[in-house]
């Protein structure tokens, strides 16, 4: 097996450019986790997605280019869009290491709009050490904090530290070493940190450091949505059922990410955006 199987899709696109770049490899059998994981370390790419038929189901595998993850939402997306190009608009029902989900994919044009319902949903107050460390981490204090959300675990198919700041430009600040951020968060079993500001309600500006992984920061992250969506339902933000989530921008990868949320404590969050296909070793749409 080569890179060159494997598809490039930008997951969360804004129209034709930014989004977040998935690989996505489709076959009738799965490979063996080593080559799953050398392809997503030559591809690059924060995550890689690996399907296969299995039944009904498509089973499918996760890898960043240091690890396999359990779960990762714009991959998902990447995965709904190469899904419908090849088999058709639907509805896609997917296993993965610890859950079970779907997937939606349909086609507009040269673009497919995707939609993934996550796993079920919890969150809890973050334990202070926790939330202190990685304030220290980023360059940031209590006082920056927006108290209306405090710092809490989310999850919505993986595990992530949500913090909310209170101004956009202290989300533009954020900095830290990538090093450390490994450190804290394989310590604590977190893939990303979700750092938000809620500039109204229902719009979130946001950044996910993906130290877990070996990345920097995630221009698009499906599954921290998911997760900042799942606790804002818990806290009984006034969220009104659905919220836009805009990432990227200070990476020049500007993206967009919708969460619907329904009433049922615990229950999925369906995350949807544009997908865009590209073509291989550059960012152009096929």
């Amino acid at each position: 097996m080569t890179p060159d199987e494997i598809l490039r899709i930008a997951a969360f696109a804004d129209g034709d450019a930014g989004g977040n770049p998935a690989g996505v490899w489709l076959g009738g059998a799965l490979p063996d986790a080593a080559t799953m994981q050398r392809l997503a370390a030559d591809i690059g790419f924060s995550e890689t997605v690996f399907a296969a038929p299995q039944g009904e189901l498509w089973r499918a595998r996760y890898f960043s280019p240091e690890a396999e993850v359990p779960f990762c939402g714009h991959a998902t997306i990447a995965l709904g869009a190469a899904l419908a190009r090849q088999h058709g608009d639907g509805v896609y029902r997917l296993a993965l290491n610890n859950a079970q989900m779907t997937v939606e994919g349909r086609k507009q044009g040269a673009q497919v709009q995707a939609a993934l319902q996550s796993p079920p949903t919890r969150s809890q107050a973050a334990p202070d050490a926790l939330a202190d460390a990685a304030l220290a981490l980023f360059g940031y204090s209590r006082a920056d904090l927006d108290p209306r959300i405090p710092p809490a675990l989310a999850h919505g198919g993986a595990d992530h530290l949500v913090l909310a700041l209170a101004s956009r430009d202290l989300v533009a600040a954020m900095r830290y070493e990538l090093a450390a951020g490994r450190t804290l968060m394989n310590a604590h079993g977190l893939v990303t940190v979700v750092l938000a500001w809620a500039e109204t309600p229902q719009r979130f500006h946001t950044r996910n450091p993906f130290a877990a992984g070996g990345v920097y920061e995630d221009p698009a992250t499906g599954a921290g949505t998911a997760a900042l969506a799942g606790y804002l339902r818990d806290l009984g933000w006034p969220h009104g059922g659905h919220i836009e989530v805009v990432q990227g921008e200070d990476m020049g990868m500007r993206s967009r990410l919708f969460a619907d949320i329904g009433p049922q404590p615990g229950g999925s969050i369906r995350v949807s955006g544009v997908a865009r296909f590209m073509s291989a070793g550059n960012d152009k749409n096929m």
